[in-house]
């Protein structure tokens, strides 16, 4: 088998837009399949397949949960290509097919199959993804069967991102929530923390500012903190069981609340890192995020209020002039609590490393992550006089004023 094999010197697959990073639906993926023998072969069939596919699979206890969801099949039986350097050789005979439809390669020569796919309309695809318990990914396959020898195949993947516009009326609209709790101190009543907080919109692209308008107070004995994150859900889908994967992706903090004190957040802003659009169509796996503004309480479980939130893809009309205008008024410091490193690639969902696991819906707050990179008292350089100008020093023999000539 290994020796069949080495009688074709080369078998991939080549897309003709090899510069484009993704594909959305409704586009035609086009390319083709390079072949080049090292001995006479003959080939009966060519074929190509392109396969889309979610799929999901963790372990629940001693059961194993898998599920597959398909969004892309598409097959077709190709052609050989007529290519200019079979015509230089005079190797057009090559070309023609037998009676039984298989052709004869010939070393010396490279031979062509041209393919163009056309994807399904936006809407019925999902974004390709990459996560600790399922995936979907989209991928090409080529077929070469040949008469009484195995069939060799190759296979290329390709990246689908489907637009998500976030200038919906729905997403555009304002979100807030109220929360309070009673703290105790070995079951005597302490006092109590609240936090009323707001967002202006759900929808954001990544590079964008989300302005919290929010206030705080504190009737118990201790001092507390309030901090805000961003964080990310994927919930996976399988054989009727849930399982929600949790990721802090960024977070900023406020001053220390001491007791019988209040504070108010007026636009504190925290940035949408490199992240990928949210992933809402799909049966099986889910990506959503969320601004979780919470308070951080000593010796007592955190205040939460959890926001949701919906990135979209960049690039969507006005979305463009409104991530140039918020990048310029990120330069206020006063309102600047951190500076997020963004990376030149967006990340895959797994490379993320601030992370918790949490299996049930609402189970207690991921570790809390200080924001180290802009603390939380500032301190000013001294100041510095100026230096006295220089003098020289005039004897007097008595108080009398001296003329100097």
């Amino acid at each position: 088998m290994v020796a069949m094999a080495k009688r074709v010197k080369t078998f991939q697959i080549t897309f003709a837009d090899s510069g484009k990073s993704f594909y959305c639906g409704g586009e035609r993926l086009c390319g083709r399949i390079e072949v080049e023998v090292s001995e006479v072969t003959r080939v009966s069939a060519m074929k190509v397949l392109a396969l889309g596919c979610a799929k999901v699979e963790y372990a629940k206890g001693k059961q194993r949960c898998r599920q597959e969801a398909e969004y892309l099949r598409h097959e077709e039986l190709l052609q050989l290509t007529e290519h200019p350097t079979l015509h230089k050789r005079g190797c057009c005979q090559s070309l023609t097919p037998d009676s039984d439809g298989s052709v004869v390669l010939r070393p010396g020569n490279k031979y062509e199959y041209k393919f163009g796919i056309d994807l399904p309309q936006q809407g019925q695809l999902v974004s390709s993804y990459k996560g600790k318990f399922g995936y979907v990914h989209y991928y090409v396959k080529a077929l070469m069967e040949r008469p009484q020898q195995p069939t060799l195949e190759c296979k290329k993947c390709f990246e689908v991102e489907e637009p998500l516009d976030v200038n919906t009326p729905d997403l555009l609209s304002p979100a807030g929530g109220t929360k309070e709790k009673k703290v105790t101190i070995m079951f005597i009543p302490d006092g109590q923390v609240s936090l009323n907080a707001k967002i202006d919109r759900r929808g954001f692209c990544e590079g964008e500012d989300i302005c919290i308008n929010a206030k705080f107070e504190n009737t118990c004995s201790r001092i507390v903190v309030p901090k805000a994150a961003i964080i990310a859900k994927h919930i996976y889908q399988a054989n009727g069981r849930t399982k929600v994967f949790r990721q802090k992706l960024s977070a900023v903090r406020g001053n220390h609340i001491i007791s019988g004190m209040c504070d108010a957040w007026q636009g504190k802003t925290i940035r949408v890192p490199k992240i990928k659009p949210s992933i809402l169509g799909c049966n099986i796996i889910r990506v959503e995020y969320a601004l979780m503004i919470y308070v951080h309480i000593p010796g007592s479980e955190k205040l939460i209020l959890e926001l949701p939130l919906v990135i979209g893809t960049a690039g969507l009309g006005s979305r463009s002039s409104s991530v140039s205008s918020q990048e310029g008024s990120f330069s206020n410091a006063s309102q600047s609590w951190v500076s997020l490193r963004m990376s030149s690639q967006p990340p895959s969902y797994c490379d993320i490393t601030k992370d918790c696991r949490l299996d049930q819906p609402l189970t207690p707050l991921l570790d809390d992550v200080d924001c180290d990179d802009s603390p939380i008292f500032m301190t000013s350089s001294a100041f510095q006089f100026p230096s006295p100008p220089a003098y020289s020093e005039v004897g007097v023999s008595d108080r009398s004023p001296r003329l100097l000539c």
